[in-house]
């Protein structure tokens, strides 16, 4: 028997089970938790097939930056769970519906895959770098679309500096200007006082 399979099978089990466990717990800092998981097997699954920079991109962008933002926000916000849950029962046939269409969706892909295993496509070239070829179409086919959402990202930084340094009234902050330009006789004012005589 050969090996992969059973890997696909044993890393699609975990990421199913970890995105059940996402929408299922009830501590958002655990749901960020299994969503680390979910998102480290979807690579691996990656990797199986041979996408290795789909894999790096994957782990670096989502695991190492987007998911510790969200941990972040989730851990420095105070969030009334009692309130979350509140509308839970109310969204859920329209969730059992669209989830059922997922599932119908993904199983039909499944069943036409296994169909099409019967004539397995021909083994990459020695030498072939899929990063290589992707890197090639980006930059060639794709470099406006590209471009484009590069500036689009740049824009979106500035935006989100402009708004967080505009100057409010009740924001505190220091001049270290003004605190460097001091004298000691601003600060420090000597008092004489007479010596007080112990009372015994």
């Amino acid at each position: 028997m050969n090996f992969e399979p059973a890997l696909f099978y044993l890393f699609a089990t975990i990421l199913v089970l970890a995105g059940l466990a996402v929408i299922t717990a009830r501590n958002p800092i655990h749901a960020a938790l299994f969503l680390v998981l979910a998102f480290v097997t979807a690579a691996a699954l990656w990797l199986l097939l041979q996408a290795e920079f789909l894999a790096i991109a994957l782990v670096l962008v989502y695991v190492g930056a987007v998911m510790v933002l969200f941990l972040f926000v989730v851990m420095m916000l105070d969030i009334n769970l009692d309130r979350l849950r509140e509308g839970f029962w109310r969204h859920l046939p329209l969730g059992l519906a669209v989830g059922a269409l997922i599932v119908l969706e993904m199983g039909t892909l499944v069943w036409l895959g296994f169909e099409g295993a019967r004539y397995p496509a021909p083994a990459a070239a020695a030498g072939y770098s899929n990063t290589k070829a992707l890197g090639r179409v980006l930059y060639t086919d794709y470099v406006y679309p590209f471009e484009l959402a590069a500036v689009l990202l740049l824009v979106a930084i500035i935006a989100a500096i402009a708004l967080t340094m505009r100057r409010r009234k009740d924001t505190k902050y220091q001049n270290p200007a003004r605190q460097i330009d001091i004298k000691r006789e601003d600060r420090v004012r000597l008092v004489s006082m007479p010596a007080e005589k112990s009372q015994t």
